[in-house]
């Protein structure tokens, strides 16, 4: 079943007040995440004296709990609501942030990061079903877009926050300061009101969409190779003898936000795989550029590039994916593609830790580039192979 449905036009409202709203709950919920990104490598290899390797086990473990949630709670935002997942995800997740202070050690630290998987699953299924129930058919690809200016808003002023506090207060005024956005994501979550849906098909309450699992497949390489750059990206930064080691990822964030807005209506103009698996291969380039030319003007222009890549990878991959789901089955295929989403956060960061740890970070990023041209071989298979599903 496509998106674009009949009789859907151009002009149907997209910027309703819900749709606003669950923007600023996601602007919210990712700027704490984006504190994380910045402080947990540093609080792992700092307070709690861990290596390189703990970093990326840290930073992935999320991904465990996550992965096996995401399923799930696809299934409850289907059946019982997606506002209701979206509250317990954004508090268990301030419930997170504001434990970290209280450990001292790396075991403490990877069982919080799975709570915080728990939560990562609730928030994020809940809002990408939600979100395809509030955008007119016609516009779901631009309403990606846009949706997701709050996610990379975040990645982009998350870190510098992280940075000001950490360097004025320390960690614990850091970890707080995540926690208070995470509940201001609740608070402004309880505003939107829940469009009712109808169960138009058999896979209401499915447990996994297996139409959207071949195109997920290309979407975890994109996030390996994203996981493993933003694990290690403060840490690289400073290799390369970067000052500012927040600067590579305020730039990611912010060119992710201006190709976001200014491209906001090509995801519904092109096919979805082939802009998908060509947003692999920029992802690819711009990591290997960045792990060859070891040097601040080398890094900031691979990640320039990389950043384009990530621009247009989720939302022509969750075009695609939403595609093949009835209204009834949004829940399960956002729970399905996310949880290939886990696979890639979890694996990205731990598998290339490994590598740092072994040969150094910048041959980490190329690592992370041999995956994401890897992927992108994969997800232009599905259109040759005449697998298109409507993605078209």
């Amino acid at each position: 079943m496509s998106v674009n449905s009949p009789g859907a036009t151009p002009s149907e409202r997209l910027l309703t007040l819900p749709f606003v709203l669950l923007g600023v709950a996601e602007l919210a919920y990712f700027t704490s995440v984006g504190v994380a990104i910045h402080t947990l490598p540093l609080f792992t290899t700092g307070p709690i004296g861990s290596d390189e390797a703990g970093a990326g086990l840290a930073f992935g473990a999320f991904g465990v709990t996550a992965l096996i949630c995401r399923p799930f709670a696809g299934r409850l935002s289907d059946t019982r609501g997606r506002l209701p997942l979206m509250l317990f995800g954004a508090v268990l997740a301030a419930v997170g942030m504001g434990l970290f202070p209280f450990v001292d050690s790396l075991a403490a630290v990877f069982a919080i990061r799975l709570l915080q998987g728990v939560a990562e699953a609730a928030f994020f299924v809940a809002g990408f079903a939600l979100l395809a129930d509030i955008a007119p058919p016609s516009r779901v690809g631009e309403a990606l877009s846009y949706n997701s200016l709050g996610l990379y808003l975040g990645f982009a002023l998350g870190p510098p926050l992280g940075e000001m506090l950490l360097e004025r207060w320390g960690f614990d005024a850091a970890w707080f300061g995540a926690m208070g956005l995470a509940v201001v994501a609740a608070v402004v979550a309880l505003g939107i009101a829940e469009p009712e849906r109808d169960p138009d098909g058999d896979g209401h309450g499915a447990l996994i969409h297996r139409p959207g699992i071949p195109v997920s497949i290309g979407f975890f390489a994109a996030l390996a190779a994203m996981g493993g750059f933003l694990a290690f990206a403060s840490l690289y930064s400073a290799e390369v003898g970067m000052t500012n080691t927040s600067l590579a990822m305020f730039v990611y964030g912010s060119v992710v936000v201006v190709c976001r807005v200014v491209f906001a209506k090509l995801p519904d103009r092109l096919p979805s795989l082939p802009l998908a698996s060509a947003s692999l291969v920029t992802i690819g380039v711009g990591l290997m550029v960045a792990a060859t030319w070891q040097a601040p003007v080398g890094l900031m222009v691979g990640v320039v590039v990389f950043a384009v890549g990530v621009s247009f990878a989720t939302p022509a991959f969750f075009s695609a994916i939403f595609a093949t789901a009835r209204s009834s089955e949004r829940g399960a295929a956002a729970g399905t593609a996310s949880a290939f989403i886990d696979l890639g956060l979890g694996f990205g960061p731990i598998a290339l830790g490994l590598v740092a740890d072994a040969h150094g970070i910048s041959w980490a990023l190329g690592t992370g580039a041999a995956l994401a041209l890897v992927g992108a071989v994969w997800t232009a298979s599905l259109t040759r192979g005449g697998r298109r599903a409507d993605l078209g």
